[in-house]
């Protein structure tokens, strides 16, 4: 069985969460909205799910599961898919200002 490091969505960012549309692809979360939950065993991902589907910590929308490869998989109405964590971009470096003309 692998482990699994679940991360539960803050509840203001699952409000939001729940009224935002929901597109296809990888979703971007930012780890200020969640809290880590502890690791759970499991055979595979949906199986997880199935473990926890009748119990008090049951998954709910918004939370993201941490596979033992690192990859994410946010739980959406229509099941796990595809997360990312959000980075900041990169600050450009070796840019000089640019000087008005002198008159």
């Amino acid at each position: 069985m692998a482990l699994y490091r679940l991360h539960r969505m803050k509840d203001l960012a699952r409000q939001q969460f729940r009224w935002t549309a929901q597109a296809s692809g990888a979703t971007i979360a930012k780890q200020k909205d969640y809290e880590t939950a502890g690791e759970v065993e499991a055979v595979s991902a949906y199986a997880l799910w199935q473990s926890l589907r009748l119990t008090p910590n049951a998954l709910q929308v918004g939370d993201i599961l941490e596979l033992p490869s690192g990859d994410l998989r946010i739980f959406k109405y229509v099941g796990l898919e595809e997360a990312k964590w959000w980075t900041p971009p990169a600050a450009v470096t070796g840019i000089e200002p640019v000087q008005p003309a002198a008159a």
